[in-house]
């Protein structure tokens, strides 16, 4: 976006492609200089709900994202974020036996049924507030699937009297399939990612919990991919109706920035000193509010497309069974080679100034 510190010639999905991303950057505030401080997702999962490298060695299993399932992680001294919610007494999810507040909507789980048993187990906190009927991380299923779930609940919720309650939503398909044969191409996930994330947003911004309600938006990691200011900046949002609007903020911010923001909007003691320290993202808000709701706009592309039998990467036996199994410098090849300039080469990791 020429608004911000931005460089086309690195951009694979432009506004083409993902209208509602850069619609909600145009129209709340464009994020310009944050960054993660993880450098995969094995640890870009946790940092997201623990921002902390202090461990505990008395509590130890696998990751409360099932990210990194081929090892065994310490859980956080402080626990994660859904923890420090539980201890705060802030509602989390439904009540066992179904009333009360917006549900929890944790699609984190190793099971591709959404199941909640897998995520649960690892996180007391989630036990109870966790929809078993949102889907986890399955590239066969659409994101505008979940999207339709979360605004369903959200609906049966908002007409029941409920206050609003944190809620936490994946959106897993802009990971892409790469170039394998017969899947949708990475155009089509990633505009079907955006389609749904406007949807949510919009569902939310129409609803009665609008007035009381800040949207962050994150990737966990930058996805291996190269950037002319630093490898770990990714994008980033903030939508709420005290968010500023049209407005770039290029305060250096991080994804402990985000979580301390959330810590002091819901009055919680920060979980580590690395939180503790994070600048809080007050320079993207406003003291009045704006109630004005967004509106999502359409794709641009068919979200139908399928990679050919013969597209090059295709070849390439990678795992995406789960998140993150495959080798992600021959995804972003795929990923490259099914552009409109195919025999573009994939940009080489590079250091300012040079870039």
């Amino acid at each position: 976006m020429p608004q911000g510190n931005g460089d086309p010639q690195l951009c694979l999905f432009p506004e083409r492609v993902t209208p509602n991303h850069h619609r909600l950057a145009r129209e709340f505030v464009l994020l310009d200089n944050f960054y993660v401080e993880a450098e995969v997702s094995a640890d870009g999962h946790e940092w997201s709900m623990a921002p902390t490298r202090r461990i505990s060695s008395k509590r130890c299993g696998r990751s409360v994202t099932g990210t990194t399932a081929r090892r065994k992680f310490p859980f956080p001294a402080e626990g994660y974020f859904p923890d420090r919610l539980a201890r705060g007494r802030l509602p989390v999810g439904p009540r066992e036996g179904g009333g009360g507040e917006l549900p929890q909507l944790r699609g984190v789980c190793d099971n591709p049924r959404g199941d909640q048993s897998s995520v649960a187990g690892r996180l007391p906190a989630l036990r109870g507030h966790v929809d078993e009927w949102y889907r986890g991380f399955d590239m066969a299923y659409s994101d505008l699937k979940r999207a339709a779930r979360f605004i369903a609940e959200l609906k049966r919720f908002g007409g029941g009297g409920a206050d609003a309650a944190p809620a936490i939503i994946r959106l897993p398909n802009d990971h892409t399939r790469g170039a394998s044969p017969g899947w949708p191409t990475p155009t089509a996930y990633v505009a079907e990612n955006d389609l749904a994330l406007g949807q949510i947003v919009e569902a939310v911004s129409h609803s009665k919990f609008w007035p009381q309600t800040a949207i962050f938006v994150v990737e966990d990691d930058a996805q291996n991919g190269p950037d002319h200011v630093d490898a770990h900046r990714t994008t980033a949002f903030v939508i709420s109706p005290y968010t500023k609007r049209g407005v770039v903020d290029s305060t250096m911010y991080s994804t402990s920035s985000m979580l301390r923001t959330m810590e002091l909007i819901l009055g919680l003691k920060p979980m580590s000193q690395f939180d503790a320290a994070a600048t809080p993202m007050f320079n993207s808000f406003q003291a009045a509010p704006d109630l004005r709701p967004y509106q999502t706009l359409p794709a641009n592309v068919d979200l139908e497309e399928r990679n050919p039998a013969h597209a090059w990467g295709g070849q390439f036996k990678m795992n995406f069974a789960r998140e993150d199994a495959a080798d992600d410098l021959l995804l972003n090849e795929g990923n490259l080679a099914l552009r409109p300039r195919p025999k573009q080469p994939m940009p080489a990791p590079c250091a300012p100034p040079s870039c």
